[in-house]
């Protein structure tokens, strides 16, 4: 990446690139404020014995929603993070539309909720970790790329790995000693 290019001035140069590391700071202490509230959902996941994750959706830099697996408290293999994430949002904006919402989740989606995702026409997902299934991975990124219905989805993962795997392998050592 070039910082000035040929017959530009310094002082420009100097001032775009300054311009574009403060604001790409800003967007990462912003990332962790709303990875903070998922992984405290992770956290009440994980107190209730469901695998730890967490979700939260963002309009307009604020949280509108939050979701923590409870497929084994609700006996419903629908009840994953995103999708009481989702839920919940439709609920709060009354429209299944939730356009110009990011969610912050603390696992890469399955496809189920990838496509809820999509289909609910959320803006940006974040991701702390990204699934271990590589086949996952690829179904993911087809799910979030544009169709004839909706607009791509943005995806970012692999943005807090250490705490992410943290939370995950204590739980499942924690199900293993079960």
């Amino acid at each position: 990446m070039k910082v000035i290019e040929t017959g530009q001035d310094w002082k420009i140069a100097a001032f775009r690139s300054s311009f574009h590391v403060h604001f790409l700071f800003l967007v990462i202490v912003m990332n962790y404020k709303f990875f903070d509230v998922a992984f405290e959902y992770a956290n009440k996941a994980y107190l209730e014995d469901e695998v730890p994750i967490g979700a939260v959706i963002v309009k307009d830099d604020t949280i509108i929603s939050f979701g923590f697996n409870k497929k084994e408290n609700n006996n419903s293999v629908i009840s994953h993070a995103e999708i009481e994430a989702i839920l919940e949002a439709e609920k709060k904006l009354n429209n299944w539309r939730l356009d110009d919402c990011d969610i912050y989740v603390t696992l890469d989606p399955c496809p189920m909720c990838a496509s809820a995702i999509k289909q609910s026409r959320i803006k940006n997902v974040y991701s702390a970790l990204s699934n271990s299934d590589s086949s996952n991975s690829k179904l993911i990124q087809s799910i979030f790329s544009v169709d004839k219905t909706n607009p791509a989805v943005s995806f970012y993962s692999d943005l807090d790995v250490d705490r992410s795997k943290k939370l995950l392998n204590s739980f499942f050592k924690k199900q293993r000693m079960k």
